[in-house]
């Protein structure tokens, strides 16, 4: 990309530097990076990130130990391992399609309903709470109902109409969440 400037500026002895480095190692460093990456935009974002890491130590690129060129190989290969291990480090992002299911609601709030029904419950009489237990919560009818309790099915069914009535009052007076008790009875 081409930089404009006035033509009274003077490129620096950094700037210098990088034109130098980019023209002389530039294409290889593309090539390994785009080898190493499989991508052609982040081979370039590696070399860029080669490139100003080269001029942040200047030492290195004026006095290199061994082959200037192996060096900023080796910053490179770092460079994409550093970004491997980073995408790596974090789950991958899916999309939402019509095939996940959403997110179901929160479920406290049935949690502090069947609380405060149970505490109805322990209200009740006893003869009441134990119809209304084989009733709605184990599904028996009124005849299995009374051979279990041994008693005649109209008294069942009088002591649930009973129950529920007090079940009920009981309900309403420790809930405040506007469920009614044919709701949670049904």
């Amino acid at each position: 990309m081409a930089v404009l400037r006035s033509r009274s500026q003077r490129p620096t002895s950094d700037e210098a530097l990088i034109r130098v480095l980019y023209a002389e190692h530039g294409k290889a460093l593309l090539a390994y990076a785009t080898r190493l990456t499989g991508d052609r935009l982040a081979a370039e974002d590696v070399v860029q990130e080669t490139l100003i890491r080269a001029w942040r130590h200047p030492e290195v690129v004026a006095n290199p130990q061994g082959s200037l060129r192996g060096w900023l190989l080796t910053v490179t290969r770092n460079i994409v391992t550093d970004r491997f291990r980073a995408r790596a480090a974090r789950p991958t992002e899916v999309a939402e399609s019509e095939s996940t299911v959403a997110v179901q609601q929160d479920h406290s709030q049935a949690v502090v309903e069947s609380v405060v029904l149970l505490d109805a419950l322990d209200q009740l009489k006893p003869e009441h709470r134990d119809v209304l237990v084989e009733l709605y919560y184990r599904g028996r009818t009124a005849s299995e109902a009374a051979g279990l309790l041994g008693i005649p099915e109209g008294t069942v069914k009088s002591r649930a109409h009973h129950a529920l009535k007090a079940l009920r009052k009981a309900y309403a007076g420790s809930s405040r969440s506007g469920v009614s008790l044919k709701e949670v009875a049904a």
